[in-house]
């Protein structure tokens, strides 16, 4: 149904085999940093439009793959797809971040919750099917969903939130309430991933985008130990291929050691983590060793090319020797910001860092040789 694929290089990083260059892709990349975005989100009429029309994410999910040389495609959609077939009613206004019309505060409201029917999230398969044949075996795509204490922040608080007032009320006083929304939203989200793999995604990643926001004893309660019952339900394969699995926590660097005991492949880190640390703790060989992808700060991005380009080296030398062994697995980075990308960010910017990458781990490898 596929074209083969030609460039493998992001899915052997994500198995810790040894790759000739270190790949890279950006959290974010088909966004609205790119002129041609703008115009095809313009043309869409609103992001929702954009994202539920097939032709449309295919579209903006390709864009940055034409201008600069990624190694990995990611679906254009958002993390908050599942709550929206919940029926909450999602909505974004430009310039202003995600919305819900009916956010779940009450107990009422969090009883009525339930799995959602995944016809529901039709768009999002027909677009990984599409994006998938567009891409024509150019690179890997990536399916993702928010993780469910990242979705939970979303559904309890409405909107976007500076202090979880209303989530972390509810996380205190009504535990059961939490425990009871988190356990439908992890059910969604691994079905959800499962349909995303089964319509072509070849990766799947999970944003724990506020899970850095939680107390010591709250994460591993009440973000850890659901994206670990995500990860548990996940396909491993698809028609005989591994579908490696990546977990992101924002603000997650702290965790590490216990993040290392997730059945995931992958663990993204933010630009708050030292990389040679995170690589000693769950990088370096051992049965539960993990690939780590990460974590330059998106800022950087505003420098001039020649400091974007030391910036590189810095993120590349802290992860340190890369694995050229091609007998065996070992210690692998894949390079990507530490967060999704600013708006604001100048596109010429991010060839810059592309060809960095490719161009320094490339010679990382020969001076090993």
């Amino acid at each position: 149904m596929f074209a083969p694929l030609q460039n493998d290089t992001f899915l052997r990083a994500c198995l810790r085999q040894a790759t000739p260059y270190t790949p890279v892709w950006l959290m974010r990349q088909a966004g609205r940093y790119l002129p041609e975005y703008k115009a095809t989100r313009a043309q869409a009429g609103s992001f929702m439009g954009l994202a539920t029309n097939t032709d449309y994410a295919t579209e903006v999910t390709l864009q940055p793959l034409e201008r600069f040389p990624l190694d990995a495609a990611i679906l254009f959609s958002d993390i908050l797809t599942v709550p929206d077939a919940m029926g909450l009613g999602l909505s974004f206004q430009l310039g202003e971040g995600p919305k819900f019309a009916t956010p779940v505060r009450d107990e009422a409201a969090v009883n009525k919750l339930e799995v959602p029917d995944m016809n529901k999230l039709r768009y999002v398969f027909d677009a990984v099917t599409s994006i998938r044949k567009a891409l024509n075996g150019r690179v890997p795509l990536i399916g993702f969903s928010g993780s469910p204490w990242t979705l939970a922040c979303y559904m309890v608080e409405g909107a976007g939130s500076d202090d979880y007032r209303r989530v972390k009320t509810m996380l205190y006083q009504r535990p059961d309430l939490m425990h009871k929304m988190l356990a439908i939203n992890a059910d969604a989200v691994a079905l959800y991933l499962n349909a995303q793999i089964e319509a072509g995604a070849q990766a799947v990643m999970i944003f724990d985008s506020w899970g850095g926001v939680l107390a010591d004893a709250a994460f591993h309660t009440f973000s850890l130990a659901y994206t670990a019952r995500v990860l548990s339900q996940l396909k491993r394969e698809h028609n005989g291929v591994i579908i490696p699995r990546l977990v992101f926590t924002k603000g997650g660097g702290q965790w590490l050691e216990a993040m290392k005991q997730l059945d995931c492949e992958v663990l993204g880190l933010d630009w708050t983590v030292n990389l040679a640390r995170a690589r000693a703790l769950v990088g370096e060989n051992g049965p539960n060793a993990k690939a780590l992808q990460g974590n330059l700060d998106p800022n950087a991005l505003f420098a001039n090319p020649a400091q974007i380009e030391a910036e590189v080296a810095a993120v590349l030398g802290s992860f340190g020797a890369p694995h050229t062994d091609l007998t065996q697995t070992g210690p692998t980075q894949i390079f990507n910001l530490g967060h999704g990308i600013s708006q604001f960010t100048p596109p010429q910017n991010v060839d810059v860092l592309v060809r960095a990458v490719h161009a320094q781990s490339r010679r990382l490898r020969a001076s090993q040789a």
